[in-house]
């Protein structure tokens, strides 16, 4: 094949491929046109539903906005001598954190009351960095249950379980069936209490908490009102009656950190 030959081929399949292309795209067309509607409604819907969020987002007025007043209170019975620059490792992600998470009140206390403990010099020192990201690591809810960290209370919580019964034919072992219950949520005022139990591990996750193996509190009634909570008593009555299981019932308590500790007084805790 000579060199022009060669060259007339590769011309007409160039040709053939362009000539091609119309008619693909005449069949293509309309589904690709389809796709591309329900793509624009979607993308107007996914608008739409974040508006909300972005119009959440503050600004750098309404942030000047929130040290002006909210902190600015917290410090209004601390003598202007005792007023510091905060660390830029404090306040710097603190106020950025609060772009995003000022609408949220719970949270933005948090926020408030950690900057105010940076700039009094008496206080400073308790504004660990960390605590910047544990602030934004909550949830609003498991920032009210931390409220309960302030004072030296009990944090009873249990677990229930059923277990087979020593006559069960070759079968042992058991379920848990709720762990970490208590009635936490509740006494904070969270808005979803039922989700207390995943609360307690975030907490225990981020150093603020612990729940010790083979711990409870001897209080006589410390564990009345959950044993005697409905929702346990009708577990309870569901595990009995199967004759081959048994319930039982793991005493436990909620045990503040040394670090949680630290966190609620620097940052729970307002100042007067």
């Amino acid at each position: 094949m000579t060199e022009e030959n060669k060259i007339r081929d590769v011309v007409d399949a160039v040709t053939g491929v362009a000539k091609a292309v119309p008619v693909y795209q005449d069949v293509v067309q309309p589904a690709a046109q389809e796709v591309g509607k329900a793509l624009q409604t979607v993308a107007k819907t996914v608008h739409v539903v974040l508006a909300p969020v972005s119009a959440l987002v503050w600004g750098y007025d309404q942030v000047k906005e929130f040290v002006s007043t909210k902190v600015t209170e917290r410090l209004k019975n601390v003598p202007p001598e005792n007023l510091v620059t905060p660390k830029p490792n404090v306040a710097g992600p603190a106020l950025e954190a609060l772009r995003y998470t000022g609408h949220e009140s719970s949270l933005s206390d948090l926020y408030a009351n950690l900057l105010a403990t940076a700039m009094d010099k008496d206080t400073a020192q308790g504004a660990h960095p960390a605590f910047v990201e544990i602030i934004k690591q909550l949830t609003p809810d498991e920032a009210k249950l931390v409220s309960l960290f302030v004072n030296d209370r009990m944090l009873p919580i249990i677990n229930l379980r059923w277990e087979f019964k020593p006559n069960a034919e070759g079968k042992s072992g058991g379920k848990e069936v709720l762990v970490n219950f208590s009635h936490l949520g509740v006494v904070s005022g969270c808005e979803f209490p039922d989700m207390t139990p995943t609360y307690i591990d975030n907490l225990c996750r981020l150093g603020l908490a612990e729940v010790p193996t083979f711990w409870e509190y001897t209080t006589k009634g410390a564990y009345d009102a959950l044993e005697n909570d409905p929702r346990i008593k009708a577990l309870i009555t569901t595990i009995e009656n199967n004759p081959e299981i048994q319930p039982q019932i793991e005493r436990k308590g909620l045990r503040v950190t040394e670090l949680g500790k630290q966190f609620a007084r620097y940052c729970v805790v307002t100042k007067q």
